[in-house]
């Protein structure tokens, strides 16, 4: 991979195809520029113009924003070693890469979006046929906001026998239309039709689980149901996502689009985050409702403190975090005990497990040890995730499962895809779950499961 200071598009593109010739293979070029300061959701509207894939992700601490239009060049496997099999597919597009980039911003240059499915051993597709097992695109165009500036990068393939004029014709055509588009108002959607997908029958394997967890089949299983909403005309991702921007803090927002549907939330929940080797993780488990006064609120969070149920659920997540980043990591930092982590509508138990990297490891490593988390699966990992294949009702597919970008220097962030939906044209599908233990009650986990619900549900238009 070779870094060089950036000249002109054709200049850049008339040198890597002659590269591309000098060495018979195709290889990957990438032109960071600096530009004035963009609205994220015009340019992920307008993006619309130029490709029907698109990719959104702003961090919860809305500090740094990514739109991603086009594909440069995408990453897929599928198999039980799916997060090696990404990242040699990725060290083999960096060996012929030719990078143009003066400023090393964060998210910048040849950076990867996108996500992995729950579970690669699911057999079911539907309504998950646009989205397979793994999927992370390098984009075509990539607009990065970081440090109150804003950063074009344009990747993209020359094969040896591409006519340089033409591609600079096409890059700088297609650039201009991404700048071009206006935002248009538009109001959320209106819902034509919910229906909640067999409730009765989630509860009945909650109950099942209860008494598979006594009989010593599992210790811990995180069981998920599904809502589905029709709406009178196609929604408007654009405006769900800042709506989402704007009444979701603390929550990392996403939209990934493929063959037309969207996978799009507003996630609290971190996975694990590489920035220069400084590995942070989340365990975000223990879930109760926001007060609807300053004193009830604080008493529904001291509650959740107090309770043991959700306490030894947040342990376990704990426990099992601090096993997976001891195998790659030292240095290790884990407080005692949690504290609140509030969000809209929701309040969640929090600890913060920070560490080293150590070298020969990458973010993909860490992934692929820590999905999914007991908050996500269950305890023991294996065979609470053979337990969801068995009794749950519902085809996960990228819901539960990691989301999020990687850079060639090693940095990057993953989150856990909950809070979201699958939207198809004027449906969606709305995901949440529970951890059952073996007091757990299923009237109980149904209330909690509509509590968790609410935040994607309201944005599209609920109550």
């Amino acid at each position: 991979m070779l870094h060089t200071k950036a000249p002109h598009i054709e200049e850049l593109i008339g040198e890597a195809l002659q590269k591309a010739h000098h060495i018979g293979e195709p290889l990957f070029i990438s032109i960071v520029e600096r530009i004035d300061a963009q609205d994220p959701f015009q340019f992920f509207e307008a993006g619309s113009a130029v490709d029907t894939h698109r990719l959104f992700w702003q961090s919860a601490d809305n500090d740094f924003t990514m739109v991603g239009v086009g594909k440069g060049s995408q990453l897929y496997a599928k198999s039980e070693q799916r997060f090696q099999e990404v990242q040699s597919l990725w060290n083999e597009l960096q060996e012929n890469a030719i990078i143009h980039d003066d400023y090393n911003k964060k998210g910048t240059g040849m950076v990867a979006l996108g996500g992995f499915s729950f579970d690669p051993l699911e057999a079911e597709t539907t309504p998950w046929e646009s989205f397979p097992d793994s999927q992370l695109t390098i984009p075509a165009y990539l607009l990065t906001n970081v440090d109150e500036e804003s950063y074009l990068t344009i990747n993209a393939v020359i094969f040896p026998e591409d006519h340089p004029q033409q591609i600079a014709n096409q890059i700088l055509s297609q650039r201009e239309l991404l700048f071009e588009a206006e935002m248009k108002a538009v109001q959320l959607p209106e819902i034509k039709k919910t229906v909640e997908i067999s409730p009765e029958d989630w509860k009945v394997s909650v109950r099942k689980a209860t008494e598979d967890i006594k009989a010593g089949m599992i210790e811990k299983v995180v069981l998920a149901r599904e809502l589905r909403l029709s709406f009178h005309e196609d929604i408007h991702i654009t405006s769900i996502l800042r709506t989402l921007a704007e009444t979701q803090s603390n929550s990392y927002v996403f939209a990934f689009e493929s063959n037309g549907d969207h996978f799009i939330g507003a996630t609290p929940e971190r996975l694990a985050k590489v920035d220069e080797r400084k590995l942070v993780s989340t365990c975000l488990a223990g879930t109760t409702p926001r007060g609807k006064s300053e004193e009830e609120d604080m008493l529904l969070g001291q509650e959740l403190l107090a309770d043991p149920k959700n306490r030894q659920e947040h342990q376990f997540v704990v426990e099992m975090i601090r096993e997976a980043v001891e195998a790659c990591s030292s240095q290790i930092e884990i407080p005692e005990a949690p504290i609140l982590y509030p969000l809209k509508n929701l309040q969640h138990l929090y600890t913060p497990v920070k560490a080293i990297l150590d070298q020969g490891y990458t973010l993909l490593d860490v992934i692929e040890k820590l999905h999914p988390t007991p908050a996500l699966g269950g305890m023991p990992q294996k065979k609470s995730v053979s337990y969801i294949r068995e009794h749950e009702t519902l085809n996960r597919g990228w819901y539960a499962g990691p989301v999020g970008w990687f850079d060639t220097r090693n940095n990057g962030e993953f989150a856990v895809a909950i809070r979201s939906a699958l939207i198809q044209q004027d449906e969606a599908s709305l995901f949440a779950g529970c951890g059952v233990v073996e007091d757990s009650d299923p009237e109980a986990e149904y209330e909690e499961t509509a509590v968790k619900l609410q935040p994607m549900r309201s944005v599209l238009g609920g109550f």
